[in-house]
């Protein structure tokens, strides 16, 4: 068999294990639910350019809307063939279909599993002045003056169902207190009125509570995830301070339409979860305190069925609702 041959063959069998799409040379798009500028957006963009030696070009899209729901639906709606994706989230496949009275899609039947591709933990901040002037520098003494003083202390939220509202709602339930839920029209507003003392506590996203706790104008006293953060490994989790039933951090995943092929399930996730792991991107996703957490499809989907379930009852309990 001649070298010219053998290239032929080569090239027709890689052609042969490529999906439909990538076979047209069209590019792999990649749908992020919310605006452009967000960390997920940025994230999406690290991996889309990571990935383009060996999935080809990825395209990122952003269609915001409805929470997340909007882009979600969309890929939902796509052709299974590999060529669409979406980066989805905690809100759009665990906490959406129990806040929103209407859904269009199920977070479950309607989509793929690709990967999970990472997690930001959420803190349980404090204005410091305000620690200070309650001498609290524990989750022991918050949880103490709480039991202490039944209604006199609030925590804020980016939005009734949010994560931090929610993160909020387990700490309650935990520790047996009472303290009056403020939410904000988004987490901007919520970190303004912690400041500026408006409010006493809340359970913010790391990565937008950072500066402020290195500043000294916020208090972390632990994290929301079942382990510590490793931009900040000396901060003990809400498990370790004697709250175990509190977890919540902002996760992030690859999810296609139903009925993709394995194959190509697992092409996709060979190339996504082979990009996590590169000294490169991680170094690009640190100080957004995001931390690579690679999984293959069927821990992925796994994962998201235990995370329905767990915000099923939280959601419920907690009353939020978005009509």
């Amino acid at each position: 068999m001649t070298f010219h041959r053998r290239r032929i063959l080569a090239a027709a069998a890689a052609a042969i294990a490529l999906p439909a799409w990538a076979q047209t040379a069209r590019p792999l798009r990649l749908v992020v639910p919310y605006p452009p500028g967000g960390p997920l957006d940025r994230i999406a963009r690290i991996l889309a350019e990571s990935v383009k030696d060996t999935l080809g070009a990825v395209v990122v899209e952003n269609r915001a809307g409805a929470g997340g729901n909007l882009g979600a639906d969309h890929v939902a709606k796509a052709a299974p063939d590999g060529s669409t994706i979406v980066m989805g989230a905690v809100a759009t496949h665990a906490i959406n279909p129990w806040l929103y009275a209407k859904m269009p899609y199920d977070p479950i039947r309607d989509f793929t599993p690709i990967t999970r591709v990472a997690q930001v933990p959420n803190v349980l901040v404090m204005n410091t002045e305000a620690a200070a002037r309650l001498k609290i520098t524990s989750v022991a003494q918050l949880v103490a003056y709480a039991k202490a003083n039944p209604g006199r202390l609030n925590y804020g939220s980016g939005g009734n169902g949010s994560a931090g509202h929610l993160a909020g709602e387990m700490f309650k339930a935990q520790a047996g207190v009472f303290a009056v839920h403020i939410p904000y029209n988004g987490a901007a507003p919520m970190q303004l009125a912690l400041l500026a003392g408006q409010i006493d506590f809340s359970f913010d996203n790391l990565a937008s509570a950072a500066g402020n706790i290195r500043a000294g104008k916020l208090l972390a006293l632990a994290v929301t995830t079942p382990q510590r953060a490793a931009a900040m490994p000396d901060l003990p989790t809400v498990a370790e301070a004697g709250l175990p039933g509190v977890s919540v951090d902002t996760w992030f995943g690859f999810f296609g339409p139903a009925g993709m092929a394995p194959d190509v399930v697992q092409r996709l996730n060979r190339a996504f979860t082979t990009a996590l792991a590169s000294a490169d991107v991680r170094a690009k996703l640190a100080p957004m305190m995001a931390e690579p957490a690679p999984t293959t499809p069927e821990q992925f989907a796994a994962f998201v069925k235990a995370e329905l379930a767990k915000y099923e009852r939280v959601v419920k309990a907690s009353g939020a609702k978005i009509d």
